[in-house]
């Protein structure tokens, strides 16, 4: 569904991820990040307003050209400049150890393999860089996993490849990255959507 994919799609995540109240989350993410950036999964550009004062550049894979091109305002808005370096969080071209940090938004969930996504995330960080994230994902409260399972395979397809029950942090310590910071909690809405994980990493 080729045009499902890349014109209703884009549209659906930008009205839930871009939801006002997860502007603060955002914010918060964002913070910290310094240097040259790549953003994995970066959609209509939601983080753009976000960037903190330390950030010189931004290098945006993205797989969605609509997104992108919803994108435009906030980049033509923004102080930083922000260049779309790829499509493809699995294979991002850039050389190793070339970026001071990184940052990923709500993407982890629907990377097709995000053990890869985060290989190369970590590939292209140099020692000691930053990764930060927020995503949505496996909640703690065994009623939730059982409906989040349930409705996965819907979800899936409905929103392109999103699971409900990955486990960031894990996926995370697992591609070699150690938390500095983490907070995880309930957002706005149905829970088997809204568990929120908002983590600050490093390149180990």
């Amino acid at each position: 569904m080729p045009f499902y994919r890349e014109q209703v799609v884009p549209r659906l995540v930008a009205l839930t991820c871009g939801a006002k109240a997860l502007a603060g989350l955002r914010a918060e993410t964002a913070a910290g990040l310094s240097g040259r950036v790549v953003e994995i999964g970066f959609g209509s550009g939601f983080n753009v307003p976000h960037y903190p004062d330390g950030v010189e550049r931004v290098l945006a894979v993205e797989p969605s050209a609509t997104a992108f091109r919803m994108a435009g305002k906030r980049i033509a808005a923004s102080a930083v400049p922000v260049e779309q370096i790829g499509l493809d969080g699995q294979a991002i071209p850039l050389d190793d150890a070339t970026c001071d940090s990184a940052l990923c938004t709500f993407a982890l969930c629907t990377i097709p393999d995000a053990g890869a996504a985060l290989a190369e995330v970590r590939r292209v960080l140099r020692p000691g860089g930053r990764f930060h994230f927020l995503e949505h994902g496996l909640a703690p409260d065994p009623n939730v996993v059982a409906f989040q399972h349930r409705v996965e395979p819907l979800q899936r397809r409905i929103a392109d490849g999103c699971h409900l029950t990955r486990d960031p942090v894990a996926m995370v310590v697992n591609a070699g990255f150690a938390i500095e910071d983490v907070d995880q909690k309930y957002g706005a809405g149905p829970k088997a959507w809204a568990y929120l994980t908002r983590a600050a990493t490093v390149r180990t």
